[in-house]
C-alpha cells in the first residue's frame, strides 16, 4: 500500500469549460517567458533579423524577424513559436520594423498554421472559410485580430502573406490561455449541423482526429435555431444527430483522446433541452476507457442516467462522473431520449495523476518501483544530520522497513508467476480444441444462441490433392441440427437443388459440357455448385476473384498460354500498387506496348510510346501450387473479352519471376474516384467542386450489370464484387478487376477469421457467409450492395453500424427468417425503383433474385443515351 502511496502525484483538477472573451492573457512573447530557443523561423536575413527578435514592442537586433528575401505571393515562409504546452489561443497582434524610425517593412496579410504534436499541421480559417487575418499598415502600430475559431496547440506558425514581392519584417504577441483539459481530439458521427470549424477529416460519414465546435467556448442558446454567431445558419452552435441518421439509431458514440494519462473525475456535457421540437438530453451515456493507446478497452464502463426535464426547455450541463478512473482514451455512447440529441459544449475534469488500476500493471512496474523505493531510503543518509543519541529509535525499524521492503518484492514475484502460469494455461487450452477439432475455430457473438463454428471445407475423396486454397473457411449455425451441410440442405430446398447442380461447375474456367445441359451450364439463375468440387485461385494478391471448376490437368505449361511474350525489360516499375501471399500488383509504364499488340489493341492511345499497365508478379518464393494457379488465371483471363471487364494485354513467363499485365485505368477504382466527389448541383459549378451527375451514377450502373452479365454468361462467380474492385478510365469507362484485397487502403473491408481467411463479409450473401457457397446469385447480392456504394457516393462503408462479428450474425437472421435482419437503408440520391431492385438482389431465397440479363435490362432504359 505504501507503494502505491509512492507513485501517486497530485495536481489541482483542471478546469472544465473556457470562455474566449477571459481567455486572452498575453503568453510571453513581448516579456520573454517564450525563450529565444523556443522561437525558430523558415530563414532569417541575417541573426540580427532572427525569429528571436519578433517580440511586440521590442527594437533588440535590427527590431523584428525578416524572412530572407522578397516575400513571393507564392511563398510560405513561417515564424514558429513552441508553447510548450497545449494553449487554447484567441489573439494575435502584430507589428512591423520600426527600428527607431529607420524600418519601413511589414506584412499586410498572414496565415496561421498550428500543431498540437509538432507533426500533423493544420491551417487556421474562421468560420466563414477565410484562411486571411488582416496585418499592418505601418511599421509601429500594433493590430489586433481575434481569432474566431480559437486554435487549440502548442506549436504555432505565423505565414506572412503579400499579393506582389515585396519585403516583410514582424513583431507579434500571442494572447489565451492554458489549455488544461488536454484534450487533443475526439470523433463522432457526422451531425445533422456541420461541425464546420472541426480540424480533423471526414472519413466515411465520420469526424476523425480533431477538435471543433464542442471545444470552442461557446454555448448553445435556448433555442437552437438562434445562433451567437452573426451571419451563421440556424442550429450554428450545436453539433446535433437524428436517431433516424445512419449511424446513430440508438446512440451517439464519441471518442475522447487526450494528451497524457489523467484520472477523471467529472464530464460536462452542454445539452439542448427544447422538448417542444424533439430535442431532449440524453437519456443514458455510457463511458469506457482506455488507459494506454495499446492497451484495450476496459471492460467495465462507467454508466449514468439522466434525469430527465419536460418541463424546462432551457439547456443545461449534464455533468457526468467518471469516478476518478485512469485512462488517455475515453469512448461514451449518449443514448436518445427523444428525435433529436444536440450538443454545444463537451469538457473534461481531471487530475494529472496516474493511479496503477491493475496488478499487471504493477508487475511489469515492480523493479523499477523497487528500486525507487530503494533510492529512496538508501538516499537519506546523504541529507541526514550528524549521528547523535536519538538515531538508536531509527535503528530500531531499520529491520521493519526492510521487512516490509521484502515481503512487497515476494508479493510482486508470485504476481508475476501468476500472470505466467495463466499465460501458460491459455495456451494449452487454446492448443487443445485445435487437436481435438483439426482446424475448427468457435466465435461467439453477442448472443449465446448464436455461437457460430467456422469449418476448413473437408478434402474430397476423389481428389488427388487438397485444395488449391487452405485459407478459405465454411461457416456453419452452431445448432445441432445445422452442423452438417446435409441438414443445412435437407432443410432449405434451394441448397439441395443446389447440390444436384454441381457438376455443372460454374467458376471462371471454361464450363464442363459433358457432364450437363446446355441449359444447365448457361442459365442464368446460375448453377449452385458442390463446395468441393471448385478449385479457388489464390492468385497473386491473395484474392480469390473467380471460383473455378476443377480443371483435369494437374499443372499447366506455357502453351496453354495464348497471351503473347512481352519483353521485360521495357516495363518500368513505377509504384506498388498492393501486395498479397505470392505476389505483388505493379503500376508500370510498358515501352511500346501499342506496336507490340498491332491491330485491335485494346489500349486507347496507339500514338504513345508508353503506357500505364497494372503489372501482377509472382514472387520467387511461391509454392509450386501458387505457380500452378498463377498459370491457370492467365490461361482463364485470356479467354475473357468484354469491354466491362479488364484485360489480360501480355505476359512474361519465359523466366522467373512470372508476370501478368493488364490494363491499368488513369482514374483508379471507383470507391476513391466517388468517394472525392459530390452531387452535381449549381453549388458544386459555382465552386469548382468535383462532381457526378445522377445520370453518371446509372451509367455506372449499367456497366456493371453488363461486365456481370458477360461473366455470368460464362457461369464465372467473382467473389469479391466491390466498387473497390471497379477501375475507370479518363472516359468514365469501367472494368471489373480484382486488385481490392491487395490493397492496403481496403483492408477494413475484409473480415480476418483468427487470421487467416480474409473475406468480404459485408458484400457477401448470407448462403456465402454460413454455407461458403459462391454463385452468380450471390455476386448478384454483392451487385445491389455495389450500387448502394454507387448512390453513396462511397462516403460510407455498407452495415457501419454494425461490427463485423454483427454483420455475421445479422446473415444467420436471414438463415432464420423471423424478420429481424437488417437490410441496408435507402440511399437518399437513390431512386425508388432503383432501391426496390437493390431490395430483390438481397431476397433471402436465392431463385427470388434477379439475373444480371434482368439486372441489365431493368438498368438500361434510365441511363440517358
Amino acid at each position: 500500500m505504501h507503494l502505491f502511496l509512492l507513485l501517486i502525484l497530485h495536481v489541482p483538477a483542471a478546469i472544465g469549460q473556457i470562455d474566449p472573451v477571459d481567455c486572452r492573457d498575453a503568453l510571453g512573447m513581448q516579456d520573454e517567458r517564450i525563450e529565444d530557443e523556443d522561437l525558430t523561423a523558415s530563414s532569417k536575413w541575417y541573426d540580427t533579423t532572427g525569429p528571436q527578435n519578433a517580440r511586440l514592442h521590442s527594437e533588440k537586433g535590427d527590431g523584428a524577424w525578416c524572412p530572407k528575401g522578397q516575400l513571393e505571393p507564392s511563398d510560405s515562409q513561417y515564424l514558429q513559436i513552441d508553447l510548450r504546452k497545449l494553449t487554447f489561443l484567441t489573439t494575435i497582434g502584430t507589428q512591423g520594423r520600426y527600428a527607431g524610425g529607420l524600418g519601413k517593412e511589414f506584412a499586410q496579410l498572414y496565415r496561421l498554421n498550428y500543431s498540437r504534436d509538432g507533426v500533423l499541421w493544420r491551417s487556421w480559417k474562421n468560420r466563414l472559410g477565410n484562411q486571411m487575418l488582416a496585418g499592418n499598415i505601418n511599421t509601429y502600430n500594433v493590430v489586433t485580430n481575434d481569432i474566431k475559431p480559437p486554435i487549440i496547440a502548442r506549436y504555432v506558425r505565423v505565414i506572412p502573406v503579400s499579393r506582389l514581392s515585396s519585403t516583410v519584417c514582424m513583431r507579434l504577441e500571442l494572447y489565451g490561455c492554458p489549455w488544461d483539459d488536454g484534450l487533443i481530439s475526439y470523433s463522432a458521427p457526422v451531425p445533422s449541423f456541420n461541425d464546420s470549424t472541426y480540424d480533423g477529416v471526414l472519413d466515411r460519414r465520420k469526424l476523425i482526429g480533431g477538435l471543433g465546435q464542442l471545444t470552442d467556448g461557446i454555448t448553445g442558446k435556448d433555442d437552437f435555431l438562434l445562433s451567437r454567431q452573426t451571419n451563421m445558419w440556424p442550429g450554428y452552435d450545436y453539433l446535433g444527430w437524428r436517431n433516424d441518421t445512419p449511424g446513430t439509431l440508438e446512440y451517439v458514440e464519441m471518442e475522447f483522446v487526450f494528451d497524457k494519462p489523467r484520472n477523471f473525475t467529472s464530464m460536462k456535457v452542454h445539452s439542448n433541452n427544447m422538448f417542444s421540437r424533439g430535442v431532449k438530453i440524453f437519456s443514458s451515456v455510457s463511458c469506457s476507457f482506455k488507459p494506454h493507446p495499446r492497451l484495450s478497452w476496459e471492460a467495465e464502463p462507467v454508466v449514468f442516467n439522466t434525469v430527465l426535464d419536460d418541463r424546462n426547455p432551457s439547456a443545461r450541463y449534464v455533468t457526468v462522473p467518471l469516478n476518478r478512473r485512469a485512462a488517455t482514451h475515453i469512448r461514451c455512447r449518449f443514448y436518445f431520449a427523444d428525435v433529436w440529441m444536440m450538443f454545444s459544449e463537451i469538457s473534461f475534469q481531471s487530475e494529472d495523476a496516474v493511479l496503477p488500476a491493475l496488478p499487471t500493471q504493477m508487475s511489469m512496474m515492480g523493479t523499477s518501483a523497487a528500486s525507487d523505493v530503494h533510492a529512496t531510503t538508501t538516499s537519506a543518509p546523504k541529507t541526514a544530520a550528524a549521528p547523535s543519541s536519538t538515531d538508536s529509535s531509527d535503528d530500531g525499524n531499520t529491520p521493519i522497513l526492510i521487512g516490509c521492503l521484502v515481503t512487497i518484492i515476494l508479493l510482486l514475484v508470485i504476481i508475476i508467476f501468476l500472470i505466467l502460469w495463466c499465460q501458460c494455461v491459455c495456451k494449452v487450452l487454446e492448443k487443445a480444441p485445435r487437436r481435438i477439432l483439426d482446424e475448427d475455430v468457435t466465435v461467439r457473438l453477442s448472443s449465446c444462441s448464436d455461437t457460430i463454428i467456422l469449418q476448413t471445407p473437408p478434402v474430397p475423396p476423389r481428389s488427388r490433392h487438397p485444395p488449391a486454397d487452405p485459407h478459405y473457411e465454411r461457416v456453419f449455425l452452431l445448432d445441432p441440427q445445422y452442423q452438417n451441410p446435409a441438414a443445412l440442405r435437407n432443410k432449405l430446398p434451394e441448397l439441395s437443388q443446389s447440390a444436384e447442380a454441381s457438376a455443372c461447375g460454374g467458376g471462371y474456367a471454361e464450363p464442363d459440357v459433358t457432364q450437363c445441359t446446355p441449359h444447365q451450364c448457361f442459365n442464368n439463375n446460375a448453377p449452385h455448385y458442390a463446395e468441393t468440387d471448385i478449385v479457388r485461385l489464390q492468385g497473386v494478391t491473395g484474392s480469390n476473384m473467380y471460383a473455378v471448376p476443377a480443371l483435369t490437368v494437374d499443372s499447366l505449361t506455357r502453351k496453354d498460354i495464348s497471351a503473347a511474350e512481352f519483353p521485360r525489360q521495357q516495363l518500368i516499375f513505377r509504384e506498388k500498387l498492393g501486395e498479397g501471399q505470392f505476389g505483388e500488383v505493379h503500376l508500370c509504364e510498358a515501352e511500346g506496348l501499342p506496336e507490340f499488340l498491332g491491330e485491335g489493341s485494346p489500349l486507347p492511345d496507339r500514338d504513345r510510346r508508353s503506357v500505364l499497365v497494372a503489372v501482377k508478379q509472382l514472387r520467387a518464393d511461391a509454392t509450386s501450387q501458387a505457380r500452378n494457379d498463377f498459370l491457370k488465371e492467365i490461361k482463364i483471363m485470356s479467354r475473357l473479352d468484354d469491354p466491362n471487364i479488364i484485360r489480360l494485354l501480355c505476359v512474361c513467363v519465359s523466366s522467373d519471376p512470372l508476370c501478368m499485365v493488364t490494363e491499368y485505368m488513369e482514374n483508379g477504382d471507383l470507391n476513391m474516384f466517388l468517394s472525392q466527389r459530390e452531387i452535381e448541383s449549381t453549388l458544386t459549378h459555382a465552386n469548382n467542386i468535383p462532381s457526378v451527375s445522377l445520370s453518371d451514377l446509372l451509367h455506372m450502373a449499367v456497366q456493371i450489370s453488363s461486365g456481370m452479365k458477360y461473366l455470368a454468361s460464362l457461369n464465372f462467380v467473382h467473389r469479391d464484387l466491390a466498387t473497390r474492385n471497379c477501375l475507370l478510365d479518363r472516359r468514365l469507362t469501367i472494368k471489373i478487376a480484382d486488385f481490392g484485397m491487395s490493397r492496403n487502403l481496403y483492408s477494413s473491408d475484409y473480415y480476418r477469421i483468427q487470421g487467416r481467411a480474409v473475406l468480404p463479409i459485408r458484400w457477401m450473401a448470407w448462403e456465402s457467409i454460413l454455407l461458403g457457397k459462391f454463385t452468380t446469385a450471390s455476386d448478384v447480392w454483392a451487385f445491389g450492395v455495389t450500387l448502394w456504394e454507387i448512390f453513396t457516393l462511397c462516403k460510407e462503408q455498407p452495415y457501419s453500424l454494425l461490427s463485423d462479428e454483427q454483420v455475421i450474425e445479422n446473415s444467420g437472421e436471414f438463415f432464420r427468417n423471423q424478420g429481424r435482419q437488417i437490410f441496408l437503408y435507402a440511399p437518399p440520391l437513390c431512386p425508388p425503383s432503383l432501391f426496390e431492385l437493390m431490395m430483390r438482389c438481397w431476397s433471402r431465397n436465392i431463385p427470388d433474385r434477379p439475373a444480371f440479363e434482368g439486372l441489365y435490362q431493368a438498368l438500361r432504359p434510365h441511363v440517358n443515351q
